[in-house]
C-alpha cells in the first residue's frame, strides 16, 4: 500500500509519461535500495547521502530501466529458495575479521587461514545484499565513489581474481611492460603476460571446467537491445545469491555469471588500491554476465584478464556504463 501511494505521488509529479513513470520508478527502487543499505549494512545518515548523490548524478544507476528489465526470479523467490534466506549467508566469523557483513576475508588456504587475511571481499555484487539485484549502468568512477563512501574501495584485479580462484596470490603485475607506453599498449603487453602465465591452470569460481546452468547466466537478453542504450536494453539479472553452487572456494557469489565487473587495473606500484593508493589505475571489466550460457562473448575463466574494452582511467568522468556491468568492494583489514 505504501509503496503503491509513493509511486502514484511520484508519477504525479513528473508527468504520465512512460519514460518518466520509469525514472520515477528507478527513483523510487533507489529508495528502497539506500533502506536496505541502512539496515542491513548500518549506514550512517551521512553516507546515505553521499549515496544519494552519486546515484543523482548519474541518472541511470540503479537495478536496471524498470521500464524494459525483465528478471527471471523474483527476489521472494530467491530467498525461498536459500535455506534461512538471506541471513544464510552470514558468518559471525567473516564479520569479525573483515568487520562488515558479507564480506569474505582473501586469503591462499594452501598456506594461510582466514584470520591472517589481510584484505576482504563482498560477498555479493552490490549493494553486496543476497537476494537482491545487482546495481548496474555504472561507470568506473561511481564505483570507486560508492566503494569510497562505505569505507571500502574498488578492489584490485588481483583480488578479483584471486577471490575467484580460491586463493589469493601476490601482487604479478608486469608493470616493467607499462613503462614509456599508452595505456592500451601498457594493458595489451601486460594482459598478454598474465593470460600466458595462467592459462594452463585455468578455472572457474565452481571448478576446473565450465558448466552451463550453474550460474546466473541463462538469461535472456531483451529484444530490442542492439547497441547496448538504457532505454533499448533491459537489465535482466537475477538476485544475487539465487545459485548457490556459484561461488568459489573463499564463499564469494556470482563472479561468473550475473553483472560483469568494474575493477581497477594498475599500470604503477603507486596505483594499486591494496597498498592504499587513491590515484588508481585503468578501468577493467571482470567475470561474465547474465546470458552468457547462451553467448560467450570472450573467455570468463577466473585470472583470465580482458583487451582494454571502453579502456580509461577509473577516475575518469567518462568511464563506461552498461545495462550488466556492476561492482564489487573490498576492504583492507589490520
Amino acid at each position: 500500500m505504501i509503496r503503491t501511494f509513493v509511486t502514484a505521488f511520484l508519477i504525479s509529479i513528473v508527468g504520465l509519461t512512460s519514460s518518466g513513470q520509469a525514472q520515477t520508478q528507478l527513483q523510487l527502487n533507489n529508495e528502497i535500495l539506500f533502506e536496505q543499505l541502512r539496515q542491513i549494512h548500518r549506514l550512517s545518515t551521512r553516507e546515505l547521502d553521499t549515496l544519494r548523490a552519486i546515484f543523482a548524478g548519474s541518472g541511470y544507476m540503479g537495478q536496471g530501466n524498470p521500464a524494459i528489465s525483465r528478471h527471471p526470479i523474483t527476489t521472494e523467490q530467491c530467498r525461498a529458495g536459500i535455506p534461512g534466506g538471506q541471513n544464510g549467508y552470514l558468518s559471525a566469523r567473516n564479520e569479525r575479521i573483515c568487520g562488515e557483513r558479507y564480506m569474505v576475508p582473501l586469503y591462499d588456504p594452501r598456506t594461510q587461514r582466514p584470520q591472517d587475511a589481510t584484505s576482504c571481499i563482498d560477498q555479493f555484487e552490490f549493494p553486496n545484499i543476497p537476494c537482491t539485484y545487482p546495481v548496474v549502468w555504472t561507470k568506473a568512477s561511481e564505483a570507486a565513489q560508492v566503494c569510497a563512501a562505505q569505507g571500502k574501495r574498488l578492489c584490485d584485479a588481483h583480488e578479483w581474481e584471486g577471490a575467484c580462484a580460491g586463493a589469493l596470490e601476490p601482487p604479478d603485475y608486469r608493470f616493467d611492460l607499462a613503462r614509456g607506453v599508452s595505456a592500451s599498449t601498457a594493458v595489451g603487453r601486460m594482459r598478454a603476460a598474465h593470460n600466458a602465465q595462467y592459462e594452463p591452470t585455468q578455472s572457474w569460481s565452481y571448478g576446473p571446467t565450465y558448466q552451463r546452468g550453474t550460474c546466473a547466466a541463462a538469461s535472456q537478453k531483451s529484444s530490442t537491445c542492439g547497441g547496448g542504450g538504457y532505454n533499448s536494453c533491459g537489465s535482466n539479472t537475477y538476485p544475487t545469491g539465487s545459485f548457490p553452487d556459484c561461488q568459489s572456494d573463499l564463499g564469494v557469489f556470482d563472479l561468473n555469471g550475473n553483472a560483469a565487473e568494474h575493477m581497477n587495473l594498475p599500470l604503477a606500484p603507486d596505483q594499486m588500491t591494496s597498498t592504499g593508493s587513491t590515484t588508481l589505475g585503468v578501468t577493467e571489466m571482470k567475470g561474465s554476465w547474465f546470458i552468457f550460457d547462451n553467448y560467450r562473448a570472450h573467455p570468463d575463466w577466473c585470472r583470465w584478464r580482458a583487451p582494454y574494452w571502453h579502456g580509461t582511467r577509473v577516475l575518469s568522468s567518462g568511464s563506461h556504463e552498461n545495462y550488466h556491468l556492476g561492482f564489487r568492494c573490498c576492504n583492507t583489514v589490520n
